[in-house]
């Protein structure tokens, strides 16, 4: 909510006590029709039933005693009981002063209240490269920890790295065979091996470091593992830091085991009463708390379910003092969330200490048709197939253009174009478009924008008012998603923003006025490009000064 909605608001619910007494939180819209007001609200109509009046009538009441202000140009009341608010052109002045003064930080908010979240994201196993499904969720999981900053959250990046279990035994396995074909060897492929383009690679990398030293030796699987798990975990971070996304905590799975932390959420669950035994195995009363079944964590022959390792893992990042834990998870793990909440509940006493954000697939499109194998490698497109194919940028963007719960295309002959066609284009030279006029206007008449303008008495017109109407909902946009963690709603401000400042820069010659009138617009543009690098800057896009 911005200041002028917050002024409405308040007018509306002065106009509302005083006709009937009553108190409401009205909802406050921006019209698409122009000729509806800058804002409108259904006040009214949703207080039909309630008042058992017309909602005509309702309207018309509320507005006779709503008081004035000297923003405020007009209110008008609209069949069958809309209330529609046009503000005054000036009224949105101020904003570019505040705007100036702020520069990026701006839409900064405390709404977070320094809650501690922990937001864990990507945990790829350490057997090879990230997948196009993966950049999906580690551009979410960044794109969700900058805005929630902005918020006043205080927001710690985890990387749970899966260093235990039969997966990275089966890589240690896989790289050892590898590594004894280079020798002439004829050794097999393990069943479940991996069989990544990467794991020849390594092995080759191994086998230059330290020639022959691994054959026949003892605790060659334990070295293979070791090597393994460092290198291809040292991969996966570059190829994240190339796509702008780091972490602040890689936590090993190992660890779970070395310091006791299974066996002791074991214990924890048994003496409070939560398991029950049956056909040799061990149960989690997951039922009593809301998934659909009770789940074994401990099978007959001693060895862990899956969701153990997990729930011990939740637990420790609980013990940290986080306020909250937010888990980023592919749409395969749909069904397991239900009974990791139910067990994080019963060692808490509390629910959703974990929210857990479901990752849809995505479709890479290419001539219109979908690709899933990388041209270079013949397996699964990665990240760093992404990178090369069209940039960062370009990836970062269309990623964040979508909710996390739907499937999206990524259409890397549209993320090529350098037109307004292409989404990120469009907002990057938006940006670059208003780099370009203030060059001229330094180069013509020696302006750049100013702080502390006695006015902005020039700024007139339906595009100037639209863009700072924008400008205004900047940080009532940053609250919603950081709340909602719908970040997308920041992307489509970013369009909208752009579209305006497109339309503004198409119908005023800026550069033909006076000297002036000039500087009102630079400060006016100065402004849009704060906001608009700033929006970008937390998507992980960047604003080029040219293009």
């Amino acid at each position: 909510m911005n200041a002028i909605e917050n002024t409405i608001k308040k007018i509306l619910q002065t106009g509302l006590k005083e006709a009937f007494d009553l108190e409401k939180d009205p909802h406050i819209e921006t019209p698409k029709d122009k000729t509806h007001g800058d804002y409108a609200t259904n006040l009214a109509m949703s207080l039909a039933k309630e008042l058992r009046m017309a909602p005509l009538n309702i309207a018309k009441a509320i507005v006779e005693h709503c008081p004035k202000h000297e923003d405020i140009k007009a209110i008008e009341v609209k069949p069958p009981g809309f209330i529609n608010i046009f503000i005054k052109d000036d009224s949105l002045f101020d904003l570019i002063e505040a705007i100036l003064s702020q520069g990026q930080t701006y839409g900064t908010s405390a709404i977070g209240q320094n809650q501690n979240i922990n937001i864990e994201f990507v945990s790829v196993n350490p057997t090879g490269d990230i997948h196009v499904g993966h950049a999906r969720g580690a551009a979410a999981g960044e794109n969700m920890t900058n805005i929630m900053k902005k918020a006043g959250y205080n927001v710690t990046k985890e990387y749970y790295v899966n260093d235990g279990g039969n997966q990275i035994t089966n890589l240690a396995l896989s790289l050892q065979a590898r590594y004894e074909q280079l020798f002439d060897r004829d050794t097999p492929m393990p069943k479940d091996g991996y069989h990544g383009a990467e794991i020849i690679r390594l092995a080759e990398t191994i086998k230059e470091n330290y020639n022959d030293q691994f054959l026949d030796r003892d605790d060659a699987l334990d070295r293979f593992e070791d090597i393994g798990v460092q290198e291809l975990l040292k991969t996966i971070k570059t190829d994240l830091d190339r796509f702008g996304v780091t972490f602040d905590i890689y936590f090993s799975e190992k660890t779970l085991y070395e310091k006791d932390k299974i066996t002791d959420t074991i214990k924890e669950l048994k003496d409070q009463g939560f398991t029950y035994e049956k056909d040799g195995a061990i149960w989690l009363k997951t039922s009593a708390y809301g998934d659909e079944k009770d789940r074994v964590i401990i099978k007959s022959d001693g060895t862990y379910t899956y969701v153990l390792p997990d729930i011990a893992y939740h637990n420790d990042k609980l013990s940290r003092g986080y306020d909250k834990l937010i888990d980023i998870l592919g749409g395969d793990h749909h069904g397991y969330v239900p009974r990791l909440k139910a067990a994080i509940e019963m060692l808490t006493g509390q629910k959703d200490k974990v929210e857990v954000d479901i990752l849809q697939m995505v479709k890479v499109l290419q001539d219109g048709k979908e690709i899933k194998m990388s041209k270079r490698s013949g397996k699964a497109i990665t990240l760093r197939d992404l990178i090369d194919a069209v940039g960062k940028d370009a990836i970062r963007y269309f990623f964040a253009r979508h909710s996390l719960n739907t499937h999206m295309d990524l259409d890397l002959d549209l993320a090529l174009k350098k037109t307004n066609e292409n989404p990120v284009y469009y907002a990057q030279y938006a940006h670059a478009r208003i780099m370009s006029l203030f060059k001229k206007a330094q180069e013509s008449d020696g302006l750049t924008p100013q702080k502390n303008l006695d006015n902005y008495n020039a700024l007139k017109g339906e595009e100037i008012k639209t863009l700072l109407k924008t400008l205004s909902e900047y940080p009532s946009v940053i609250k919603e998603a950081a709340q909602t963690r719908q970040f997308h709603k920041l992307t489509q401000y970013i369009h909208t923003l752009s579209a305006n400042l497109h339309s503004f820069y198409a119908h005023i010659p800026i550069l033909q006025n006076d000297k002036p009138t000039i500087q009102q617009y630079l400060n006016l543009l100065e402004a849009t490009r704060l906001v608009l690098k700033d929006g970008l800057n937390l998507i992980g896009v960047s604003a080029p000064n040219q293009m």
